[in-house]
């Protein structure tokens, strides 16, 4: 396999880092994303294995600035040829909205503020991203989440941004398969992340790994390993699906 181009939005830590990482490995040449983590983000870019790796910086609520930096990438790294779509907002910095403990306008707040970024900044990198994939083909790999499916009470707009993301990406799968662009979607459960950080924390972490039959959480690098293999050139018959990563947590027919 030649070395490809790869944009991983939100690789500065977490999922996004491990997959950068499976990348590199694999001696792709990858642009690190991050929105305010510079320091994580040149840190890594600089401990990744091999040459030609870039960090590129946008808000991905800001859609000029998701154009300019899918872009941007593009142009440092000589093309693209894969997009995984991984920044999300979720987490402590991210406070759930219930619907009977938030006023509406902080409800209407956190709505827009995710969907922003988890939904609508997704869409904006895959139309940006596409552009350069037109002619020489690609991938394209979402990461969704189990709340799409089970639902997530306390924080609705959440596990509904991530419900969108997988729509967008079966449609986008339809959509570009004609011009040799595969699209696929990873939906982990809970990951061993500093995003999910505080509820792995007693007393509520015991809890949270007893859903598993398993009794533990995933690794960022298990999300990775699935990411990197939709990426594949082997793996454009899965086009349009939507991998299920959560350790038999939650099954679904």
């Amino acid at each position: 396999m030649t070395s490809r181009a790869v944009l991983v939005t939100g690789a500065s830590r977490g999922i996004g880092r491990a997959v950068a990482e499976a990348f590199a490995a694999g001696g792709d040449r990858v642009a690190v994303h991050h929105r305010d983590s510079a320091d994580l983000a040149e840190r890594l870019r600089a401990e990744l294995p091999g040459d030609g790796h870039v960090v590129v910086q946008a808000d991905l609520a800001d859609p000029d600035a998701v154009r300019a930096m899918v872009d941007r990438a593009a142009d440092l790294l000589g093309g693209l040829d894969v997009l995984v779509n991984n920044a999300g907002v979720f987490g402590p910095a991210d406070p759930p909205h219930p619907v009977f403990e938030t006023g509406y306008d902080q409800w209407r707040q956190r709505w827009r503020e995710i969907v922003d970024t988890n939904l609508l900044g997704a869409a904006n990198a895959a139309w940006c991203a596409a552009q350069h994939m037109r002619d020489r083909g690609g991938r394209i790999v979402n990461v969704s989440s189990r709340g799409a499916f089970r639902g997530e009470p306390a924080n609705p707009a959440y596990g509904a941004s991530k419900a969108g993301l997988n729509s967008m990406g079966q449609s986008l799968a339809v959509a570009l398969a004609p011009y040799g662009i595969a699209v696929a979607t990873v939906a982990p459960g809970f990951v061993a992340t500093d995003m999910t950080n505080e509820h792995l924390k007693a007393p509520r972490g015991a809890a949270v790994r007893a859903q598993s039959p398993f009794n533990r959480v995933a690794e960022p690098t298990e999300i990775a390993a699935a990411v990197h293999w939709l990426a594949s050139p082997e793996a454009e018959w899965a086009s349009g699906t939507i991998v299920d990563l959560n350790g038999a947590s939650y099954l679904r027919s």
